[in-house]
């Protein structure tokens, strides 16, 4: 699996408390294992017909798409009653 990151995201890591950081980093090397791992609990989001969502935290969640085959972007990350607007 190979990631790519837009701006947003880039910008949005950056603001993240560094905790939430250090699990973000265990969650991108599992996705990047098995996108589809239970631990990662992939959601695809409703009226959206490419995007999926992962959990970092409890709190935090990462919005992705898929643009080719083995191929992820992801476009943005932070907190679970922030990031879905």
């Amino acid at each position: 699996m190979k990631i790519l990151y837009t701006e947003e995201f880039s910008k949005q890591f950056r603001k993240l408390p560094s905790d939430a950081q250090h699990f973000y980093k265990k969650q991108e090397r599992i996705f990047l294992n098995n996108w589809k791992d239970a631990r990662l609990h992939v959601k695809k989001l409703v009226g959206h017909e490419l995007s999926f969502s992962f959990r970092i935290t409890r709190r935090y969640r990462v919005i992705f798409n898929f643009v080719a085959e083995g191929t992820a972007l992801f476009l943005t990350i932070g907190h679970r009653k922030d990031i879905y607007r």
